[in-house]
C-alpha cells in the first residue's frame, strides 16, 4: 500500500529535472544572463544588484520551475583554468547554453576555441546547444552573421544536434 501511495504521490508532485549548462569565457555576461533569467521566471526573487556581479570563481546554480519541470542551471565560471573543469558537468547536462561577448572581437578566437573543444566532447553528443552572442545592445558589437562566419569552422562539429544563435543583452534582459 505505501508503495502504491509514494508512487502516486510523485507522480502527481515531482518535477522532471533537466540540468542546463552556461558555459562562456569569463566576463561573456554568463551569470547575469543567469540572474535575469531568475528574475523573470522566480517569482519574488528579488536578485542581487547587476552592477555587483563578479567573475565567477566556481559555479553559480539556479533553479527555475516551469509547470512540471524544474530547469537547473549551472553557470561555470570562464576563466582558462576553470574551463579545464566544464568535462566534469557534461554527463548530467541535458542542454548547453554558450555566451559569447559579442563586443570583445579580441577574444573571439578564445571563444570559439573553447567552444570547439566543448562541442568535441563525446558526453555532449545530441545535446542541444544556444548560442548567445551577448551584449548586443552595446554599439559596435558584432552580429549574429558575423559570429556566425567566425564560428563557421565548427559547423560539423555540431552534427546533428539542435543548435540556434540567438542575439540579446544579458543587461537589459
Amino acid at each position: 500500500m505505501y508503495t502504491l501511495l509514494s508512487g502516486l504521490y510523485k507522480y502527481m508532485f515531482q518535477k522532471d529535472e533537466y540540468c542546463i549548462l552556461i558555459l562562456g569565457l569569463d566576463n561573456a555576461g554568463k551569470t547575469t544572463f543567469l540572474e535575469q533569467t531568475k528574475i523573470r521566471f522566480c517569482r519574488n526573487y528579488k536578485g542581487m544588484s547587476l552592477n555587483k556581479i563578479t567573475t565567477t570563481v566556481g559555479l553559480n546554480i539556479g533553479t527555475i520551475d516551469v509547470g512540471k519541470v524544474r530547469l537547473m542551471f549551472w553557470d561555470l565560471g570562464g576563466q582558462e583554468e576553470l574551463q579545464a573543469l566544464w568535462d566534469k558537468y557534461y554527463a548530467e547536462s541535458h542542454g548547453v547554453i554558450y555566451v559569447i561577448d559579442s563586443t570583445d572581437e579580441m577574444r573571439l578566437s578564445e571563444s570559439k576555441h573553447a567552444f570547439e573543444k566543448m562541442i568535441s566532447s563525446e558526453a555532449l553528443e545530441g545535446v542541444p546547444i544556444l548560442v548567445l552572442a551577448n551584449k548586443q545592445d552595446v554599439e559596435g558589437c558584432l552580429s549574429i552573421p558575423d559570429i556566425k562566419t567566425a564560428f563557421s569552422d565548427c559547423i560539423n562539429k555540431i552534427g546533428k544536434r539542435d543548435c540556434l544563435t540567438q542575439a540579446c543583452s544579458a543587461l537589459s534582459g
